[in-house]
């Protein structure tokens, strides 16, 4: 079968930020941006919180996040979109919002080249106690014809929010992590990756590697991630952080997966790297997501929208060791 010639350039980029210091990160953005467009790509997805570096935040005062925070219409972002326009093309970064509501937001922004700039704030936010969580979805049109949305690390782990996303027209799905490496509370959900392997890279590139492929890292990102696509019937562009964070590693293999949940194109290098592929947009239509999507029944799915009681805030439900009882079952008295 000849390849469709209904496609589009995409780029996602892993790389690890430096702590604290926007100048150097935006350089990083800019250089691997200018790479990637070079190579053809029209879009160029970053990590989530890649402007500042992620994991270290959580142990910040309230007063040091504020210093670090900026509002959309800061200096970074300005850069960002002057970047974007100058490259003609799309740039995504993650940044700590100042909000305009003075609260502080765990946020993503795509600047677009006709100069247009879109913001998402991460639903399910549980970094720290002084930032909060957004509370709307972010799918918006493109220059090229193409719907998009954007969903923060956490927020793409409940099936709920990606098939809002889907069902309000993104065909294209940003996805922003820093994740792998993590200490999970599930007895076979992930744990963190040795720093001394990822201090020895480069003389024992072979040990760091099965570690990225491994359990803690792509193996457990292939228990959930491609569903996201395939029951959506969209495009998943998963970047997301490689190296020291904090006191954890994060594990990179960023992905660009089709409509079907394969994985069209993937990196488990042990650095900052760039993965590039060209979707082809002619996947989407008869998609198998896409056909399930249309034989929904919403009268059904009440209960998804009716709270239960055991709901909790996201950073409880992130760091809670209690075990959850499983709903209708009764409590024990």
């Amino acid at each position: 079968m000849a390849a469709s010639e209904n496609t589009f350039r995409a780029a996602v980029v892993q790389f690890e930020p430096t702590p604290d210091a926007p100048e150097v990160n935006l350089a990083t953005v800019e250089r691997m941006a200018r790479a990637a467009v070079a190579d053809g790509a029209r879009l160029v997805a970053f990590p989530e919180m890649c402007l500042l570096g992620y994991w270290h935040l959580t142990k910040q005062s309230t007063a040091r996040l504020r210093e670090l925070a900026e509002p959309v219409d800061g200096p970074s972002l300005r850069a960002v979109r002057a970047l974007a326009t100058g490259l003609e093309a799309g740039i995504g970064v993650g940044f700590l919002e100042h909000g305009p509501d003075d609260r502080l937001y765990n946020s993503y922004a795509v600047a677009l080249p006709d100069g247009t700039l879109h913001v998402h704030r991460k639903l399910h936010a549980f970094e720290h106690e002084s930032i909060s969580s957004g509370d709307r979805y972010t799918v918006f049109d493109t220059p090229w014809g193409i719907r998009m949305g954007v969903l923060i690390c956490w927020d793409n782990n409940l099936v709920e929010n990606v098939r809002a996303t889907a069902l309000a027209g993104a065909t294209v799905l940003i996805a922003p992590h820093q994740t792998g490496g993590t200490s999970s509370r599930s007895p076979h959900g992930m744990r963190p990756i040795p720093m001394e392997l990822w201090e020895a890279r480069e003389s024992d590139p072979a040990a760091i590697e099965a570690a990225f492929r491994g359990h803690s890292g792509r193996e457990w990102l292939l228990r959930w991630l491609p569903s996201r696509a395939h029951d959506n019937g969209i495009f998943v562009l998963f970047s997301n952080g490689v190296g020291r964070d904090d006191d954890e590693v994060r594990t990179g293999n960023s992905m660009i997966l089709d409509p079907y949940g394969r994985i069209v194109a993937e990196t488990w290098a042990a650095r900052d790297d760039t993965v590039i592929a060209d979707l082809d947009l002619d996947l989407v239509p008869l998609s198998t997501g896409q056909r399930w999507i249309r034989g929904r029944r919403p009268e059904l799915y009440e209960p998804l929208t009716r709270r239960t009681g055991d709901e909790l805030e996201p950073r409880a439900a992130r760091f809670s060791d209690d075990p959850v009882r499983p709903l209708g079952e009764p409590a024990q008295g």
